[in-house]
């Protein structure tokens, strides 16, 4: 699969917020804003993990030769979905 600019563009995104919450931590910052930036990339990684299983799903489908594969396919999503949680 090849993501796209927008997905990378999340997880480089995330990962600021995470050096972030890393240098507050390290300035003894409030825990509430801690867990606030905390809470933000957790939100933002599981839109990601959202986003790559979607597109992948449709890349499934539409590659699909018959309903089977297609059925696979999307329990496997299901799968991946529900393994992320």
């Amino acid at each position: 699969m090849e993501y796209n600019t927008a997905v990378k563009n999340r997880i480089k995104r995330m990962e600021g917020q995470l050096r972030g919450v890393l240098k507050m931590m390290e300035e003894g910052k409030d825990c509430k804003d801690v867990i606030a930036q905390l809470s933000a990339a957790r939100s933002g990684l599981d839109r990601t993990i959202g986003l790559v299983v979607s597109e992948n799903l449709a890349a499934c489908i539409q590659e699909a030769e018959d309903e089977e594969t297609k059925e696979e396919s999307i329990n496997e999503a299901v799968h991946l979905l529900v393994r992320s949680r």
